[in-house]
């Protein structure tokens, strides 16, 4: 038996399928099949729709199905009037990337971090993929270790500027980095006390010291707090990239500085001194440096002395020679002052 319509029950049946879609138009619509250049998509309407290949995702090289799943929903934007042969073109990048950058307006107002994937490194900076959206980092924006970035990299960034019309996305890594360092901070000072012993690891190395990474807080181990004995220059014993056992010796909460030692891990050699040795003892040493007032001579591993220039010049005179830094020589201790770490040489009688 066939249904009877009335004309008006007719028009009104047919308007219910009769959809008056146009070029500008965001539709929904199931993706039904594939061909070589593009998708097949059901919108609902009389009309057929195809959404080109370029027309589904700003990566060139991504494949259309693995962008748009079969028989699954998307929303499309229809990017022309329907043609002679009823075809609608439609765009899923552009959807696509509409409701990115309005996403990346809410991550801006949050000041929260998202992810970006490096796809160029250029002079003054890298380019990075923000879900399709080529965004920019300018080399001041990025921490030291991501200046090194390669493609294929992911960065944790913060959204510094964006202008949707003119494509414009600036990020900045070194933000994150900063607002994380503010983080780490104040978990570190929060547990450390002077005198504890951590471990460190060196990342810097200047002519005054270390610095030396414990918890993800750089800390400075000056140039007189690395060994009991002599050093001209850290690098000496410290290298980039070495773990060390250090003792926290001075905490600035007010310059958020913190200062440590390196030999304080290790004996007192000046203890074993005051046991040792008295004035008017006679003691073979090692000469570790000579300056314009006189010699330092290393009488105990550690443990250096000074011999005066007089005294010096009167042992080079009376023996010929000219002595340079690691000659042993005799001398005898003319004064000790364990407290302050202090011992006066002179030469003994036979050395005259």
């Amino acid at each position: 038996m066939v249904e009877k319509y009335s004309n008006e029950e007719f028009e009104a049946l047919i308007g219910k399928y009769d959809y008056n879609f146009k070029r500008g138009d965001i539709v929904k619509g199931v993706v039904c099949s594939y061909e070589s250049d593009g998708a097949i998509v059901d919108i609902g309407s009389k009309s057929t729709a195809f959404v080109p290949s370029y027309e589904v995702s700003a990566d060139k090289k991504a494949r259309v199905e693995d962008v748009l799943e079969k028989n699954t929903e998307y929303e499309f934007l229809i990017i022309n009037d329907c043609d002679e042969n009823g075809k609608f073109n439609l765009s899923y990048k552009k959807v696509h990337l509409a409701h990115t950058w309005a996403e990346l307006v809410k991550i801006k107002e949050a000041d929260e971090t998202i992810a970006v994937v490096v796809t160029q490194t250029v002079k003054g900076g890298l380019i990075v993929d923000v879900s399709g959206i080529q965004g920019f980092i300018p080399q001041g924006q990025l921490c030291a270790r991501e200046t090194i970035a390669s493609t294929g990299d992911k960065i944790e960034v913060k959204i510094l500027s964006l202008d949707k019309a003119q494509n414009n996305l600036i990020l900045s890594n070194k933000k994150v980095y900063e607002t994380n360092m503010a983080e780490t901070r104040k978990n570190v000072f929060a547990q450390i006390e002077v005198g504890q012993i951590v471990k460190g690891e060196v990342v810097r190395i200047t002519d005054f010291g270390a610095f030396v990474n414990v918890g993800g807080v750089d800390c400075l181990l000056p140039l007189s707090q690395i060994s009991w004995k002599w050093v001209e220059h850290p690098t000496d014993l410290l290298k980039v990239g070495q773990e060390i056992n250090v003792e926290i010796i001075d905490i600035d909460h007010d310059k958020q500085r913190i200062s440590l030692s390196l030999k304080n891990t290790e004996p007192d050699p000046w203890i074993k001194a005051e046991e040792e040795l008295k004035e008017g003892d006679v003691k073979e040493g090692v000469i570790t440096r000579i300056k314009s007032f006189g010699a330092f001579v290393e009488v105990l591993p550690g443990v250096e002395a000074l011999l005066p220039q007089s005294a010096l010049a009167e042992l080079q005179n009376s023996k010929n020679i000219i002595v340079k830094a690691g000659d042993k020589i005799d001398t005898k201790i003319i004064k000790f002052n364990p407290k302050d770490k202090r011992i006066s040489l002179g030469l003994p009688t036979d050395e005259v």
